[in-house]
């Protein structure tokens, strides 16, 4: 009788899970699955996972502990479960069309980002986050800048210092730095930061340079901002324009004896670097065309105009004086070795493709970038700990989050492949647990079909 009463609930569970399944409500055992742990690089074969309250309340092998009749069983022999990942350079809208910013959320949590770190704030995300905390709002963890410090909102070190003062009141997270600041503005800004206590990051403004960035601790450096600059002799008498978008002109000049240099500067300042490759990669590179990103699949996720928008804008990229396919792929692979080095030198790399931006569609391009940076020379597992392990690590957040382990907060991505043999099978996804919720692949499909432009 016991038997048919765990069978008919399993039933069930499978007819309910097309819904979002509460973890505060029903106890949801992941069962006969392989854990990737990300503690190290290994694997724990055929273990029962259970989760309660959002957290993981033990892993064992299977059939060694007791399953609660009333749980959600999800059957999983052969499948993978390892941590949600992380998109450390996200985009929520920034206006106050809730919708628009829901969608965003949801593209996120069906692909396995349950953390984003919004970098570009509005004052709606502080409510968004709250909502999300909550559990009112279904969708990764929210941290969140401001509004951008840049050379247009920043015109005095007075403006800088208020500026900065009056995010850290409001409840920004972190101060999201952009181009255009002049070196007398951004001291400014630092100072008023470091005395209330707020981090910042983000871009390198060309008169401030990566050198004087690493030195006043920037919290992460996004796109590898100022690095190739960094690099190059007398950049101080070039313009922005022959200098080029990251350094994209000026890659064949760099002295790349200088990148130990770097690398060493970055280490020791404990500055946090998120490549966004995925950005490099299919904006900037010549070997795909507008045509061919747009024919993408995730494509079907954006609205016309957008995708208008950002075809517009790789050609226009590709338009550019001074633009040659050769020289291109040559910067491109300069910006792999600078991230290899990163993480052969102890750097903190975190994983972040800004999305959604042109043709990196919210939570799909964060398995680009992943690829990328296996493309770069990292193994699976280094690249899966940017995302995961690291992020924890970078929050210092790494007692509760980050690996699948007892007592941790149960950010789970359920997967049909291993991913530390091959990056692709973060794509292969069977089902998400976000927010204390288990999201079924039928529930991730109708959410998926919902969302659709075209």
């Amino acid at each position: 009788m016991k038997y048919f009463s765990l069978f008919a609930v399993c039933l069930a569970g499978a007819v309910m899970a097309q819904a979002p399944v509460d973890s505060r409500k029903q106890v949801i055992v992941f069962k006969s699955v392989n854990v990737v742990p990300m503690d190290t690089e290994r694997v724990l074969e055929n273990q029962d996972v259970v989760v309660r309250d959002g957290k993981i309340e033990s892993i064992s092998p299977s059939g060694s502990a007791k399953i609660d009749l009333r749980a959600l069983v999800v059957e999983a022999k052969g499948k993978f479960l390892m941590p949600g990942l992380s998109e450390m350079h996200a985009h929520i809208p920034p206006n106050d069309n809730i919708t628009a910013q829901k969608e965003v959320l949801t593209l996120f949590a069906v692909n396995g980002v349950t953390t984003i770190r919004g970098m570009l704030g509005h004052p709606t995300h502080i409510e968004l986050r709250e909502q999300v905390k909550r559990g009112e709002v279904l969708g990764p963890k929210i941290f969140t800048s401001g509004p951008s410090f840049n050379g247009l909102s920043v015109k005095t070190p007075e403006g800088g210092d208020k500026m900065v003062r009056d995010q850290k009141a409001m409840g920004y997270d972190f101060l999201k730095l952009h181009p255009g600041l002049t070196l007398t503005n951004f001291n400014a800004i630092v100072k008023a930061a470091n005395e209330v206590g707020i981090t910042y990051g983000g871009h390198v403004s060309s008169g401030v340079g990566v050198w004087r960035a690493v030195d006043v601790n920037y919290s992460t450096i996004d796109h590898l901002d100022g690095f190739i600059e960094g690099m190059v002799p007398g950049i101080e008498a070039m313009t922005d324009q022959e200098i080029g978008f990251f350094g994209l002109f000026v890659g064949k000049k760099a002295d790349m004896s200088q990148l130990p240099r770097l690398i060493e500067a970055l280490r020791e300042h404990r500055v946090w670097v998120v490549p966004t490759q995925a950005l490099a990669e299919r904006w900037i590179a010549a070997d795909k065309s507008p045509d061919q990103l747009r024919a993408a699949p995730e494509m079907k996720y954006m609205d016309p105009k957008t995708l208008d928008s950002w075809t517009e804008n790789k050609k226009r990229q590709m338009a550019v004086p001074g633009y040659n396919a050769a020289d291109v792929a040559d910067y491109i692979a300069i910006r792999r070795r600078i991230i290899k080095a990163c993480s052969q030198g102890g750097v903190g790399l975190l994983l972040g493709s800004d999305a959604p931006q042109v043709f990196n569609v919210s939570g799909f391009s964060i398995h680009h970038e992943l690829r990328y940076l296996v493309d770069s020379g990292l193994t699976p597992y280094e690249a899966l700990k940017t995302g995961t392990v690291n992020v924890a690590a970078f929050y210092n957040a790494s007692a509760t989050s980050g690996t699948v382990t007892a007592g941790k907060v149960a950010d789970l991505v359920l997967v049909n492949a291993n991913p530390l043999q091959s990056i692709s099978a973060t794509t292969s996804i069977d089902g998400v647990m976000v927010g204390g919720k288990w999201l079924s692949r039928g529930y991730l499909d109708s959410e998926l079909k919902r969302l659709e432009k075209r």
